[in-house]
């Protein structure tokens, strides 16, 4: 793997989301050129972050159109590339009607695809693979058996499947995939990014993270009359996005990165928020208990197996590779929490008071 990688192009698949549309930013502020590809690349509303990036840095960008269930759809685009970041996958928290159409058959047949095309494509010597905290555990419960109380790249989720956790699962099943097929060949690596809770500002108006999703319900006052007690590993999104590229200029690196700056609850981001002198919005001020939550749970869009194992678990992560191999300084929370509110009042996403 050559660590000068400007004279190549870089693909970045589902260029338009929330981390790709940084990654592809970061990657253009170092005059390295792009490939991106997206649904729609006549769709000025989802591809405008992108081609603003590329003005603004006076950087290489080209937009292709692709589909994850098109076996065939990535071949253009990844011609000539030294290395790819894979980050198109869906993401959804809740349980859709058909968990393996909406989630699982497009997240693997998707990475299957796009390494497929890897296969073909001889310019490519490395993979850079948006994988989750969710591939290394099911349900927050887990911490309790981890070695030292928090979650290591070592470990992987056993525990989710189509009916318990579907999005989870499908990180799980796609990023097993990747390693299987990366196995089976000998010119080009893989490594996978392992994000937990991403927060921080956007470079669009899209709203369709799940993570955007929660800050937005949090100022617009869905979860005034109280929150359940979550865990979440947050993580700014600018940071994850210097994981990728990090990953893909090492030339040393290997294997899994868990991204991850701090665990904390929802009531420690609502904390920080009013901290900040937003007490004019209607945040929650109390966490609900669990067994109201459980009772709940239903008419919310949660099991009450999900209630049982992920309510009242404080989760840890262990990100020192990422520190040390990647070389990521991780911004604090509260610096990520308040940029990403703060700009969501500005796009009128958040409701003024």
């Amino acid at each position: 793997m050559r660590t000068n990688a400007t004279a190549h192009p870089v693909l970045v698949t589902g260029g338009s989301g929330y981390i790709a549309s940084w990654i592809v930013h970061q990657l253009l502020e170092r005059h390295i050129p792009v490939h991106a590809t997206v649904r729609d690349p006549d769709d000025t509303c989802r591809t405008r972050a992108l081609v603003e990036s590329a003005r603004a840095t006076g950087g290489q960008l080209t937009l292709f159109k692709a589909n994850l269930l098109d076996p065939g759809s990535f071949d253009e685009a990844m011609a000539g590339c030294e290395w790819v970041i894979h980050t198109a996958s869906p993401f959804r928290l809740d349980i859709p009607d058909n968990p393996y159409e909406a989630l699982i058959r497009p997240a693997v047949e998707g990475t299957r695809h796009v390494l497929d095309c890897v296969n073909r494509t001889d310019t490519v010597r490395r993979v850079v693979l948006t994988s989750s905290v969710v591939a290394l555990y099911g349900d927050a419960r887990e911490i309790v058996e981890a070695p030292h109380g928090v979650f290591t790249e070592e470990m992987w989720n056993t525990t989710s499947d189509e009916c318990h956790q579907p999005y989870a699962a499908s990180k799980t099943l796609a990023e097993k995939e990747a390693w299987n097929i990366v196995q089976q060949q000998s010119r080009w690596d893989l490594i996978t990014i392992h994000p937990g809770f991403v927060l921080g500002p956007a470079r669009s108006l899209r709203t369709d993270s799940t993570s955007i999703r929660t800050m937005i319900d949090l100022g617009n006052g869905i979860y005034r009359r109280g929150i359940p007690e979550l865990w979440l590993g947050v993580v700014d999104v600018r940071d994850v996005a210097a994981a990728h590229i990090a990953a893909g200029l090492s030339p040393r690196v290997h294997g899994r990165y868990i991204a991850v700056a701090q665990s904390l609850r929802l009531m420690d981001i609502v904390h920080i928020l009013l901290d900040h002198s937003c007490t004019r919005y209607p945040l929650p001020r109390a966490q609900i208990s669990k067994c109201l939550v459980w009772i709940m749970a239903p008419a919310v869009g949660f099991t009450r197996r999900y209630v049982r194992r992920n309510v009242g678990y404080r989760i840890g992560f262990d990100a020192t590779r990422s520190r040390d191999e990647l070389g990521i300084a991780y911004r604090p929370v509260r610096e990520t929490v308040i940029a990403h509110f703060e700009q969501l009042i500005a796009d009128g996403l958040i409701e003024s008071p």
